[in-house]
């Protein structure tokens, strides 16, 4: 008798330990997600240590349509300040980071590769510009404060950067590079604006949830809603629809890790856009998860390479 109450007792609190272990394992995932959403966003973010052995340089410039200043990385290439004399131009491509809010160092990492794979001769010179995507990463979005992600970097960024610095300043010498929600970014940019990108490469992107916002008049979720028609399905439709696709056509590589949550996605995106008769290449990375670092390490040669074969020939 006394035993067997010892063991109902025993399988009591066991019980009880359990429900507490896996309560507090749920708390400390909505912390975990309360703390991600509660991020900070501002337009300028100064590098850390953790940046300091990185081959970029952290700039600003001033928006004229929200009065502030913007921060931006910028990737210069060896020679470019040897070649001052001779006014070479180099290609660029802007890198559009993942997550949100938004900030110019969230994807810096890249620049070491980047880098590597230049000096080493692999990968002809060009510049980089890591993109900060304002409060709601690469969306203009008009209910919040200097909420203009797409269009600062549109109307006002690449201007500011075709301006200070030796860059082919035109869509032939420029490319447009993403992944997660820079490739969502990427997507809805480049089919935008064909007029400014010659190359684009959306890689690892939340396909299903611009499709959400598609079906269901710009919201995202309930208090997250985007202006109708502004996400990747329905600017895809209007791309293929138009002219531009004639006046403009994109060179476009879609690249994504078969270990990412946005694998399935990212495939019925594509046999999307089979239907819609725009053509692009693809790039699946075996075993890889959602991680542009990653990405970059197994693949990231090919993604450059593919930006320096659409840049035409008098980007040499």
């Amino acid at each position: 008798m006394e035993s067997g109450m010892i063991l109902r007792t025993g399988i009591m609190v066991l019980l009880v330990s359990m429900s507490l272990s896996g309560s507090q394992a749920v708390q400390a995932q909505k912390n975990k997600k309360n703390k991600k959403t509660s991020e900070v966003f501002s337009w300028v973010n100064k590098p850390s240590k953790e940046h300091k052995n990185l081959p970029i340089d952290h700039e600003t410039f001033r928006s004229e349509s929200m009065g502030t200043d913007v921060g931006y990385c910028i990737y210069l290439p060896p020679g470019y300040e040897s070649t001052a004399g001779s006014g070479k131009r180099y290609p660029v491509v802007y890198y559009l980071h993942g997550g949100r809010p938004g900030s110019e160092l969230k994807s810096v990492g890249l620049s070491a590769l980047i880098d590597e794979a230049i000096r080493s001769k692999r990968i002809r010179p060009m510049i980089y510009v890591f993109v900060n995507g304002g409060p709601m990463s690469h969306y203009d979005y008009p209910q919040i404060k200097d909420g203009q992600g797409e269009s600062v970097f549109i109307d006002e960024l690449v201007p500011h950067v075709d301006t200070r610095y030796r860059t082919i300043a035109s869509r032939e010498g420029r490319g447009i590079e993403g992944f997660s929600q820079g490739g969502r970014g990427t997507t809805r940019i480049m089919f935008r604006h064909p007029e400014l990108f010659c190359s684009a490469a959306p890689g690892g992107s939340g396909f299903a949830t611009e499709k959400k916002i598609s079906e269901n008049d710009g919201h995202e979720s309930d208090r997250i809603v985007f202006a109708e028609g502004y996400n990747a399905y329905d600017t895809a439709r209007e791309y293929a629809a138009s002219e531009k696709q004639k006046k403009y056509p994109l060179h476009i590589l879609i690249h994504v890790g078969t270990e990412g949550f946005n694998y399935e996605n990212n495939i019925a995106y594509m046999e999307f856009l089979e239907q819609l008769g725009v053509t692009f290449e693809q790039l699946i990375v075996e075993d890889v998860p959602h991680s542009a670092k990653r990405l970059y390490e197994e693949k990231g040669d090919v993604l450059i390479k593919f930006h320096a074969r659409n840049f035409s020939s008098n980007s040499q």
